[in-house]
């Protein structure tokens, strides 16, 4: 296990409300400690141990650490963001396909034991995500969002007249497992044709793995350099003038534009925010997929919903996390 610990400034916050921000996923455990204005104070990255026994002491000790650094015994609060499936409701880890071993973990129950007098709060991560962007990114200020990450997989969460909508199954937000093409590829969820499995990353990497299989991609595969195809080297490979790459590149879009006419006429929101690794490249995903959506909604709400980058980058799910232990998830 490999673990970097950070201390931000040199402040006493013996008396000040810290809340602790756990980001709990397949590879990294972030956690912070930071004030309700979202200003970090201690930070802890390890790397996710295997079994149930070693993630729960890797949370604890991350607590602690950051705890230790901001000079705090007793924070405010405690908020998770975690993989799903999960009952956020009783704060309990249910089948997380990332964390084998870590089924029916009572994540909400393990640090109100710890901690007594906080606040403790579970939710799914990409739910805690779009709470971090509205509380203290791109999406301050507004009741009615998506918030849309499009990296290896697609997922999202959904703020509608400032709650978030998670759903009698709980399972609210679920964008990137929307159907696009019903005899599309077959997802790892086991449905065909989500949105997740035809413009993700991964996505993106497998049409171009295939393409250079077929032989029609020598350029993606000099931009790779020798390391597996992936949407980095497309996008080096489209920004040359491939065409290859960016018949490639011109599916994603199409299918991101498709997905975000959907959230407009569906949800009608006042933004949506865009975050992940494929975001990075703007210009050549995104924004060509914000103008289709908008051309392709009604008028009214898609000339009232804008599409714009997610602020809070690596620290999305730390910070949402926090959002989380404020009680946002609850508001």
């Amino acid at each position: 296990m490999t673990a970097t610990v950070r201390k931000h400034d040199n402040v006493d916050m013996a008396d000040a409300e810290i809340v602790v921000g756990i980001d709990l996923g397949g590879t990294k455990i972030l956690t912070v400690a930071a004030t309700p204005d979202g200003r970090i104070r201690a930070r802890k990255r390890v790397d996710t141990p295997k079994g149930r026994d070693a993630v729960v002491a890797a949370m604890r000790d991350t607590v602690a650490a950051v705890l230790g650094e901001a000079a705090v015994r007793a924070p405010r609060g405690i908020g998770v963001g975690a993989p799903g499936p999960m009952d956020p409701r009783a704060g309990v880890l249910l089948e997380p396909p990332n964390l084998p071993g870590c089924e029916n973990l009572p994540l909400a129950a393990i640090f109100r034991e710890l901690h007594p007098d906080a606040d403790i709060h579970v939710e799914n991560d990409a739910n805690a995500a779009a709470l971090g962007e509205r509380r203290f990114g791109a999406g301050r200020g507004v009741d009615d969002l998506c918030y849309v990450t499009i990296s290896t997989g697609i997922g999202g969460g959904i703020v509608a007249a400032g709650r978030l909508v998670r759903g009698v199954a709980g399972t609210g937000g679920e964008i990137g497992h929307t159907i696009l093409e019903p005899d599309g590829p077959r997802c790892h969820c086991g449905l065909h044709g989500c949105w997740e499995v035809l413009a993700s990353g991964t996505a993106i990497a497998r049409e171009a793995a295939a393409a250079v299989a077929r032989g029609e991609g020598a350029a993606i595969a000099q931009a790779a350099g020798g390391r597996p195809v992936d949407a980095r080297a497309v996008d080096q490979a489209a920004a040359a003038g491939d065409p290859v790459a960016l018949r490639i590149v011109a599916a994603a879009v199409r299918y991101n534009g498709i997905g975000f006419c959907n959230l407009i006429q569906i949800l009608s929101p006042a933004r949506i925010i865009v975050g992940g690794g494929v975001s990075h490249a703007w210009d050549r995903y995104i924004a060509p997929a914000a103008e289709w959506a908008r051309t392709h909604a009604f008028a009214r709400p898609g000339g009232m919903c804008a599409i714009v980058p997610a602020d809070l980058g690596d620290d999305v799910g730390a910070l949402g996390a926090v959002a989380v232990g404020l009680g946002d998830a609850e508001a």
